[in-house]
């Protein structure tokens, strides 16, 4: 190709194919954005671009990235993205040949998740319920707790990822809703059900954001569609703003803040269910997993669960 577009073209171009023919998020797209801007600028540096970069420059990239301490998820993740985008480049017949197909990544075990305790969680439950009644609180601040307590009630009851969890829309209180429907990733949609107390608690957290409403009318959230608003761009809370109350709170029930975020609840939510006998097809399901493979990380929970009954209870186990 003589005149080849710029990387900068490419990327929107790859990026807007993620959009519209893989369903990516938001958050996928600004994560492939982050990466390949940087593998452009490295190219920049040694005279190459997308289009006309071999095999060996981008093994070159691969060992800046090791010599500047990227740790091995990270680079593998770069390389992912590198792969998808020759792909991309190959099928559009702007690059001729692949050449990201035969390269290699480091090897990187797959770490276990980690997980709270029940007795942790229900810690933290029990904690933010305290919060979200205490008297002596402003209407604000009661307003914040019962936010956060509604948020981690619901987080805990569905294993929801973040995202989809500050992303609820307002219809997801209804007082009889045994189920709600999510819209996961790849804009895939799938039920999961409420419990009593996840219903009770945005019941509650519903009627006292409808209560400050009444008192400011001109309040512009009070036409939300979303069951958490914000004044932000997006519309609703943060991922970013719950990860840091829940941390908060983490701290407050006597849990170290590094051990406790959205992901790590879910995590919970999903070992706790397998280690009371849950199906992991069914858990598979309810964590909107297209691959099983992904939900086999919980089964060390499992594992552990045998071994401790063949420990305890075999006849020949030692005493």
């Amino acid at each position: 190709m003589r005149n080849p577009p710029s990387d900068a073209k490419l990327t929107g171009l790859f990026l807007d194919m993620l959009a519209a023919e893989q369903g990516a998020g938001p958050n996928t797209l600004d994560a492939y954005r982050r990466d390949l801007t940087d593998f452009s600028e490295f190219l920049t540096r040694v005279g190459h671009s997308f289009a006309d970069a071999e095999t060996q420059t981008l093994r070159d990239y691969l060992a800046d990235l090791d010599s500047r301490g990227f740790k091995s998820t990270s680079v593998a993740r770069r390389l992912s993205a590198m792969r998808h985008l020759y792909r991309f480049l190959l099928n559009e017949r702007i690059r001729a040949e692949d050449p990201a197909a035969i390269l290699s990544g480091p090897k990187r075990g797959r770490g276990l998740p980690k997980v709270l305790s029940i007795a942790d969680v229900d810690r933290m439950l029990t904690r933010a319920k305290e919060l979200s009644e205490a008297e002596d609180a402003s209407p604000s601040k009661r307003l914040r707790s019962l936010r956060l307590y509604c948020l981690l009630e619901v987080l805990y009851a569905t294993g929801l990822r973040v995202s989809e969890l500050v992303a609820l829309p307002r219809t997801a209180a209804k007082r009889d809703a045994r189920m709600i429907v999510v819209r996961g990733k790849g804009n895939k949609e799938r039920l999961v059900p409420l419990n009593e107390a996840s219903r009770q608690a945005m019941a509650d957290y519903l009627a006292a954001t409808d209560s400050a409403k009444a008192e400011k009318k001109k309040d512009s959230l009070a036409a939300s569609k979303w069951l958490f608003p914000s004044f932000g761009e997006s519309g609703h809370l943060t991922r970013q703003h719950f990860a840091r109350d829940l941390k908060e709170l983490a701290v407050a029930s006597g849990l170290q803040a590094r051990l406790v975020s959205p992901h790590v609840l879910r995590h919970a939510f999903a070992s706790h269910l397998l280690h009371n006998g849950a199906d992991l097809r069914i858990v598979q399901t309810l964590l909107g997993h297209t691959d099983i493979s992904t939900t086999q990380i919980y089964t060390h929970v499992v594992e552990e669960r045998l071994k401790s009954l063949v420990r305890d209870l075999h006849p020949l186990a030692e005493k």
